[in-house]
C-alpha cells in the first residue's frame, strides 16, 4: 500500500475506532498524559498504528481477539520489529486490559513516556525524527 492509500485508510479507521480504542483515546487526547500529544490511526513505516506520540516516538497498539492467533502474533512481531528498527518504542494492550484496567494502562503509558523523555513534554532529549510516510513520494 502506498503512502497516499495508507493516509486514506487511516482517516477511515479514525471514524470507526473500536470501543476499546475510543476508551483509550479519551485518556490520551488533549495532552492529558504529562502534556504529551498523541495522534490516533497514524500511517507510519508502512503501517497504520493505533496511537502515536511523535515527541517520545511511542506507539501504542490496542489488540482485539484477532491478535490472539499464532499467525497474527507473528505478523504483529514483524510489524513491531520494523517500527522499533525505525527508532520507535511499541506498547501493546489487549481490549480486555483497556476495559478492565484503563487507569493501569494509562499509568503504564505515562511511565514509559517519562522513561523515554525524562524531562517531560517539550523538555526532552531530542531523538531522531520519525521519517515522514510520504518521503520519496512525489
Amino acid at each position: 500500500m502506498n503512502a497516499e492509500d495508507l493516509t486514506v485508510a487511516a482517516r477511515a479507521l479514525r471514524s470507526r475506532q473500536t470501543s476499546a480504542e475510543k476508551r483509550l483515546w479519551a485518556g490520551l487526547r488533549r495532552k492529558s498524559l504529562e502534556a504529551f500529544r498523541f495522534r490516533r490511526q497514524v500511517a507510519l513505516c508502512g503501517f497504520i498504528v493505533d496511537f502515536a506520540c511523535f515527541e517520545a516516538r511511542l506507539i501504542v497498539e490496542v489488540d482485539g481477539a484477532t491478535h490472539s492467533s499464532d499467525d497474527e502474533r507473528v505478523r504483529d512481531d514483524k510489524r513491531d520489529a520494523i517500527l522499533r528498527a525505525n527508532g520507535n518504542t511499541v506498547l501493546r494492550f489487549g481490549n480486555v486490559e483497556v476495559y478492565e484496567n484503563l487507569d493501569g494502562v494509562l499509568e503504564t503509558i505515562r511511565l514509559k513516556l517519562l522513561e523515554l523523555c525524562p524531562e517531560g513534554s517539550n523538555k526532552f532529549t531530542p531523538r531522531p525524527p520519525i521519517p515522514s510516510p510520504l518521503v520519496g513520494e512525489g
